[in-house]
């Protein structure tokens, strides 16, 4: 994981974690990282100052402020909002791009998985719907698996 300091193009700045420096860059060519105070996504990099490790006591050194904070408060629960809605975000492109992709077999999911694992038809994109004892069933077999994100939204 890697912690940037990012700024807005209105100045604001504020920091956010991410995967790897590419996957910064990935989210930020898609436009999907949001200022917290703004809402603007033309988002850069700020300048920072690395964390160091001191020899001693492994514990990291203090690096100097980026930036003054003015309301620690506000701007700590912005980030949480902005980062809801960047997860938020992601599933719904994960979701959709399932949804797209793949065919749906309804309740017949557990057993099209299970051919598709055996090798009785051909593997192919699939989602559906399976019981919690089903899907377990499937993982013990060894049939990949996994649930198709769906948020509060969705439940509507």
């Amino acid at each position: 994981m890697i912690r940037y300091t990012l700024r807005c193009e209105r100045g604001h700045q504020f920091e956010s974690w991410f995967q790897s420096s590419s996957a910064y860059e990935s989210q930020e060519r898609r436009h999907l990282i949001d200022c917290p105070s703004c809402g603007s996504s033309k988002i850069e990099r700020a300048i920072m100052a690395p964390q160091v490790v001191s020899k001693k006591g492994r514990e990291p050194a203090r690096p100097a402020p980026a930036a003054p904070v003015e309301a620690a408060g506000n701007e700590s629960t912005s980030l949480m909002m902005a980062q809801e809605r960047e997860l938020r975000s992601k599933l719904k492109e994960l979701r959709d791009h399932i949804v797209k992709n793949a065919d749906n077999v309804g309740d017949r999911f557990p057993n099209e998985a299970r051919k598709m694992h055996y090798g009785d038809i051909e593997h192919r994109p699939i989602y559906g719907e399976a019981s919690p004892e089903e899907a377990r069933a499937l993982i013990d077999e060894g049939v990949e698996v996994s649930p198709l994100p769906t948020l509060p939204e969705d439940r509507n």
